[in-house]
């Protein structure tokens, strides 16, 4: 899947991981992979099971059901430097890069399981919170297999 330079937002940050979750679905709806509905269903997803997936990771996606609403496969990539809690207060999961990711079939399977081949060296995974440009998070993304 191609990556679109206008889906990856640099230098944001969020109070909470509703809001964080809320402006991923957001950027899917506004770039036309998604509908509305979409974003609920992305909330919805996170309070079944935690999109956090480790490595400062946060992969917000929405439930099966709410697979009618993807119109197009798409991602967005969102640099939060300060991080935002998808975990508790007695047991936080900071993430740093979020990965908000509609998948045609079954195509989001196919877009997770890159993501986290790449960002299971955390190395990686700094090198995106540390990114300046968008161009130099394309790359990196990039030489993914």
């Amino acid at each position: 899947m191609e990556l679109q330079q206008e889906l990856i937002q640099l230098k944001q940050a969020f109070a909470t991981k509703e809001e964080a979750i809320r402006f991923c679905g957001r950027q899917l709806v506004d770039a036309g992979h998604v509908n509305e509905a979409y974003i609920e269903a992305m909330i919805e997803r996170n309070e079944e099971l935690s999109v956090y997936m480790g490595n400062f990771i946060a992969i917000p996606h929405g439930t099966d059901a709410a697979k009618k609403e993807v119109l197009s496969s798409g991602i967005t990539i969102v640099q939060v430097p300060a991080g935002v809690n998808f975990g508790t207060e007695e047991d936080s999961k900071i993430a740093t890069v979020l990965f908000g990711i509609a998948g045609l079939g079954d195509e989001h399977l196919d877009i997770i399981q890159k993501i986290s081949i790449f960002c299971a060296d955390v190395d990686n995974v700094v090198k995106l919170a540390d990114a300046g440009s968008k161009e130099e998070i394309m790359a990196l993304l990039n030489s993914v297999g």
